[in-house]
């Protein structure tokens, strides 16, 4: 067998479809599409400068950040992946404004398709690991154009969810809901070849990754649990922890997937206007679907994450996800969180990165 003895992408796809006799084979079909999609992103990512396409695109999206050149191109990649198969009602992009709407000769589908075309492209001209990220919906209207607010599901409601890395080597990581699923593209045969079934977060770790520049602005109970971690074995954990951050949700996942880990990027008080910094329905949702099927926590800080229902298409929200033992701290800390700020060694007054502006 060319793979090893190792299932391919499509047969995976198809086991998964006999468990369900019913099924019509559209999900199947829609999540090849974003394949397809994501195996063109690698290509282009792989070429970098070679083919002309780093830098900025000189114009911001929606969010109010400068688009890069890769950004515009992987978000026409998956518009041209998916919208023609008739699996789709619609779609939603971190980098467009409003849903987008299938061309009119396109059968309008069953299913919704949220996504982030390129995570943490910031770092794409530095040669750092990037990816894609994408959730599926049902769709309210099956066969009809969607209206904007159908978009506004809970996590909990997701069919599908998944990422691609493309670094050393390209992955996608999917889940229907029945595990987590790691696959590995094989460049010779172009084809996705499962290397990492059923993945599973530890309970518990030495690990966390955590902007610490924004350490100024954090909530109390942040501050006492990061405290914590870096006074390490003299400490009230009684351990040593490493700190980690790669400034690419995808990468960062990825790495909790592999050997475990929490990630923490917390609502702060450094907008006031926004309850935290990543997206709700394209990145926060979709991770925290891969990370819960692989026995792992994702929650806002204080409350389960999927739970959250949706009350704008580009709504962010505080996210910290990862080894579960951990992520219930956090949320425990939240609770007992004192009406005065903590006052923490490190990042207090005096500490290592002091905030001075009293």
């Amino acid at each position: 067998m060319p793979t090893g003895g190792k299932s391919t992408l499509t047969q995976f796809l198809i086991e998964e479809r006999r468990r369900h006799p019913g099924a019509t084979g559209d999900l199947n079909a829609l999540v090849t599409d974003v394949s397809l999609a994501c195996k063109a992103i690698a290509r282009k990512v792989a070429f970098g400068e070679l083919a002309g396409v780093l830098g900025s695109a000189g114009c911001d999206n929606v969010q109010g950040e400068n688009q890069k050149t890769l950004d515009v191109l992987s978000n026409q990649l998956f518009i041209r992946a998916t919208e023609w198969g008739g699996h789709l009602a619609g779609m939603a992009s971190e980098e467009m404004e409003q849903p987008y709407t299938l061309p009119p000769q396109h059968p309008r589908g069953k299913y919704l398709l949220l996504f982030d075309p390129l995570d943490g492209s910031s770092n794409i001209d530095v040669n750092v690991a990037v990816g894609s990220i994408f959730s599926v919906l049902r769709a309210a209207t099956p066969g009809q154009d969607p209206q904007p607010a159908d978009f506004l599901q809970a996590g909990s409601a997701q069919v599908c969810a998944g990422y691609a890395i493309y670094g050393p080597s390209t992955m996608l990581v999917l889940t229907f809901g029945r595990g987590t699923h790691a696959f590995t593209l094989d460049p010779m045969l172009g084809e996705w070849v499962l290397s990492h079934p059923d993945l599973r977060i530890p309970p518990s770790t030495h690990e966390f990754a955590i902007n610490a520049s924004n350490s100024r602005f954090w909530e109390p109970a942040v501050k006492r649990y990061v405290d914590e971690c870096l006074a390490g074995q003299t400490g009230p954990r009684g351990a040593d922890f490493n700190m980690r951050w790669i400034a690419s949700l995808v990468a960062e996942t990825h790495r909790i997937l592999m050997r475990g880990g929490v990630f923490l990027y917390p609502r702060d008080r450094k907008d006031p206007s926004r309850a935290g910094r990543l997206r709700l329905l394209y990145e926060a949702n979709p991770i925290s679907y891969l990370i819960e099927q692989a026995g792992g926590g994702a929650s806002t800080g204080r409350t389960r994450l999927m739970d959250t229902r949706p009350e704008s298409l580009h709504q962010r929200i505080g996210f910290v996800f990862g080894s579960k033992d951990e992520v219930s701290r956090i949320e425990q800390y939240h609770r007992d969180e004192p009406h005065e700020a903590y006052d923490s060694p490190l990042f207090g007054h005096r500490g290592l990165f002091a905030d001075t502006a009293h």
